[in-house]
């Protein structure tokens, strides 16, 4: 199923669940952003809730809505959904496995843009995450395709 040229054709005929993976400033919200589908988007909950970019002691809220909301798009008919956020950790990714009412398959696209391209994205806007790059790198998960889902996109470079 193609939906367009942002997008390869996927061989499940169920609910999709598109994962972005990459670094902060890596073109996630801007790839996402084309495809056109909904868009699950933890920084966007983050910031409606509190007006802030990072608040710790919200974060639990922060991703129970996310899952909520990938539910209740998949339960209101939509097909696809993309979840945007950096899915650096397995921990961040096994936040999102199919529910017994509402099952789906999960696809990654991979943003392999470096940390120093990031870095320089970041410095123009939100130089503060130039650190938590730096942190991120140091703390990637690979992804087990056998036991995640399938990679169906790998992404990157820039400038």
């Amino acid at each position: 199923m193609a939906i367009n040229s942002n997008l390869p054709d996927f061989t499940c005929d169920g609910n999709i669940l598109i994962c972005t993976v990459g670094l902060p400033r890596s073109g996630k919200s801007t790839w996402a952003g084309k495809t056109g589908l909904p868009i699950v988007n933890p920084d966007g909950i983050r910031l409606a809730l509190t007006g802030r970019r990072w608040y710790a002691p919200i974060e639990h809220e922060v991703w129970a809505t996310a899952r909520t909301m990938v539910r209740a798009l998949f339960l209101g008919g939509n097909k696809i959904v993309v979840l945007d956020s950096t899915n650096f950790r397995l921990h961040q990714r096994d936040k999102f496995p199919p529910s017994p009412d509402c099952d789906w398959t999960r696809y990654f696209v991979v943003f392999n843009t470096s940390a120093e391209v990031c870095k320089k994205r970041a410095k123009k806007t939100y130089p503060e995450l130039c650190d938590i790059i730096d942190q991120m790198v140091s703390k990637w998960d690979p992804i087990d395709e056998k036991v995640e889902g399938k990679i169906v996109l790998r992404l990157g470079g820039g400038q």
